[in-house]
């Protein structure tokens, strides 16, 4: 009868190790499973960190364009409520020449004024722009006010200036308008 407690005795052991084994396992199992779960979380705050950096330096970009956009192109109102100024200056520049030395000093007052509005629109990035009689009509440039036959001229070819155009950098402040010869091609 000895030995069916050694069998019961061994088949204790065999199932208290079957059971630390089990255990073991499944501590093994949970381990594994929570360490693919903490590597999931990982790569999902990596994934979220990389985004939000790249949206941070995406708006540090904006953020610089918007800023030399304002400081290049933010004064453009001003600019072009400015250039009547200058056409008037030019219209009063253009009538006085026949006016005698009674008034040169007047004359010579208005255009260093002329002058200085220059200076000042070329310091902030504003150039006239002065087409010729016979040069070729650019619609990206110029605003046709009318067209006319004109001979000896060619169908595009300005053949008056009304107004000067103006460049604010590389924006169009205002077209240049003039007039536009419409020959038929020959």
């Amino acid at each position: 009868m000895a030995e069916p407690k050694n069998d019961d005795f061994l088949d204790d052991i065999e199932t208290a190790e079957a059971e630390a084994y089990a255990e073991d396992m499944a501590e093994l199992d949970d381990e594994a499973v929570e360490l693919d779960t903490l590597r999931a979380e990982r790569d999902e705050l990596r994934d979220r960190f990389m985004r939000a950096l790249a949206d941070a330096e995406n708006a540090r970009k904006r953020a610089d364009k918007d800023r030399r956009e304002a400081e290049n192109y933010g004064g453009s109102k001003l600019a072009r409520d400015m250039l009547p100024v200058y056409d008037n200056m030019k219209r009063a520049l253009e009538a006085a020449g026949g006016l005698g030395e009674d008034h040169a000093a007047l004359l010579e007052g208005v255009e260093l004024t002329m002058r200085e509005l220059l200076n000042v629109f070329r310091k902030h990035g504003i150039e006239p722009i002065s087409p010729e009689i016979g040069d070729r009509f650019d619609p990206k440039l110029h605003q046709a006010m009318f067209e006319a036959p004109v001979p000896e001229t060619r169908a595009g070819d300005i053949i008056q200036v009304a107004a000067e155009g103006f460049m604010l950098h590389d924006r169009l402040l205002r077209p240049a308008q003039v007039g536009v010869s419409s020959n038929p091609a020959k």
